[in-house]
């Protein structure tokens, strides 16, 4: 954003050490979460919660208000629309954070920390009792910060959808329920209808799990995919998580990590089509010069969004048919035989259509259905009064009517994943929004660009990103999620072309080929 006036040039500098200090914290996260030694944990906690508190003090003091109400004075009538969604939405933070007890923000930064560090530890030895006294702290300081916010909300929030607005800005639990009962109505029976004729759906020889991809081979294709997708060394780094994810420290450091599976041959690549598709993202957002940066347009708009650009990648690229038919041969040169039986066989094993009980490694039909679990039981222990210790058989119960599994152990359950751990109460329906928004999106493309299959086939794609970085990435927070698809594709966002695709994929995955 380019500044003019001198109350815009001191609240960008404001701005610019407070991103400062945001990066030196999201440096250390990314550092907990890849090579720290564990017994850093305690050390690492109180960082954190030092940074937490100076970011919190930066975001709420009187001087920082005086700022902000200096530059919404200075601006004019003629001043650009860019510069007053900023100040509106600085305006918004600024309120909320000088609502919140210093005290409890650093209380918080020490409970996400030990958090992380309990829950790496409980899953590692299935002991879900280890992990819940740091689950029952995150959860009251949370409910604490949702009292404390309530004050600043513009219109009337229930704790939940409080602590979701940092995820997904303006949702409500009436609008989640509006886009989550077409999932829960159409995706069960869509299940049982594949489950029904699983053996047309299955790849012709093994299954995929029972491929022994070597972790090398895993590694070098992980790196030819992201070579082939823009990495630049230069600004990217690619590391290894418990928990995959993508993290940007600074305006040319884009983050991302991922993991390898046993059992699980094609997790890796996927995951890292996954990540990479946040990455991209977050170097096409509006920010390129250091004055956008600071900036909240040169943020996500949502985590929705976020979300619906690592699954383009992951899914609608990644798990295509045509893209199955380019990196087959790549995956079978590494092996003395080919396990899938050619290419036709490698793509159904990288679109198994086969319920499991690991959210990050679910297929398209029932990731929504994981989504709906958490969301659920989100809403249980935040608003319900569910005690902490009813988690596991609550998560198994519920596993089971919606997806019929049930976990042998709560490290395949209710311990599997981190946000919890880390009290990110109101991200999980993210996930399934980025789906819808994917699937919307998608279809737009393909109005203006053509069969996305295609283009895939052609190795085309730099066209796909073309699209994305003219029509999406460079709205930033212009506008909320759902105002991004009303503008980007004309119509309200809803779940059925996410449903429609669904039901052409099965449709082609369960055909002659």
């Amino acid at each position: 954003m380019a500044v003019s006036g001198s109350a815009l040039d001191r609240l960008h500098q404001h701005l610019h050490q407070t991103r400062l200090l945001g990066s030196i914290s999201s440096a250390l996260y990314y550092d907990q979460n890849t090579v720290m030694p564990a017994a850093g944990a305690s050390w690492r906690g109180d960082q954190l919660a030092l940074l937490a508190s100076q970011l919190h003090e930066r975001q709420s003091s009187s001087a920082y208000a005086e700022l902000v109400a200096a530059a919404e004075g200075e601006l004019g009538a003629e001043a650009p629309p860019e510069h007053r969604r900023n100040l509106q939405l600085l305006r918004l933070e600024l309120e909320r954070q000088r609502c919140l007890d210093p005290a409890l923000v650093s209380a918080l930064a020490r409970a996400q920390s030990r958090g992380n560090a309990v829950w790496q530890e409980a899953r590692a030895n299935n002991d879900f009792s280890a992990f819940a006294p740091a689950l029952k702290a995150l959860i009251a300081l949370r409910r604490q910060q949702a009292s404390q916010l309530a004050a600043a909300e513009p219109v009337a929030r229930s704790p939940w959808e409080i602590l979701a607005q940092p995820f997904e800005p303006d949702i409500s639990k009436a609008r989640l329920e509006e886009l989550f009962a077409p999932l829960k109505a159409e995706l069960p029976p869509l299940i049982a209808a594949v489950a029904s004729g699983q053996a047309s759906v299955a790849a012709p020889s093994q299954s995929a799990e029972a491929v022994d991809l070597p972790e090398a081979l895993q590694e070098r294709l992980c790196a030819e995919l992201l070579d082939s997708w823009g990495y630049d060394p230069r600004r990217c780094q690619r590391a290894r998580s418990a928990h995959p994810f993508s993290c940007t420290l600074g305006p040319q450091d884009f983050r991302i990590t991922t993991r390898v599976v046993p059992g699980q041959p094609l997790s890796a690549f996927l995951a890292t089509a996954h990540e990479w598709g946040h990455s991209l993202y977050e170097q096409g957002l509006p920010r390129t010069d250091d004055h956008y940066f600071p900036w909240p347009l040169g943020e996500a708009t949502s985590m929705g969004v976020h979300e619906s650009q690592s699954l383009f990648w992951e899914c609608r690229v990644g798990r295509s048919r045509a893209f199955a038919g380019r990196w087959h041969g790549r995956f079978a040169s590494g092996l003395e035989a080919d396990p899938w039986g050619g290419a036709p066989g490698f793509w159904r094993a990288l679109n198994p259509l086969k319920p499991g009980l690991i959210r990050v490694e679910a297929d398209e039909l029932s990731y929504g259905l994981h989504i709906v679990l958490r969301y659920e039981l989100e809403l249980a222990l935040l608003e319900q009064e569910m005690p902490v210790e009813e988690l596991p058989s609550r998560w198994n119960r519920r596993m089971g009517e919606l997806l019929g599994l049930v976990p042998a152990s709560d490290a395949e359950g209710c311990l599997q994943d981190i946000h919890w751990a880390e009290g990110l109460f109101g991200y999980f329906p993210s996930y399934a929004l980025g789906h819808l928004i994917s699937a919307q999106l998608s279809a737009a493309m393909e109005q203006q660009l053509g069969p996305l299959e295609d283009l895939v086939a052609a190795g085309q794609e730099a066209a796909l990103q073309g699209w994305l970085g003219q029509h999406v990435w460079p709205l930033g927070r212009l506008v909320n999620a759902e105002e991004l698809v009303r503008q980007v594709t004309g119509r309200p966002l809803s779940a059925r072309p996410f449903l429609d695709y669904l039901g052409a994929k099965v449709a082609d995955l369960r055909g002659p080929h």
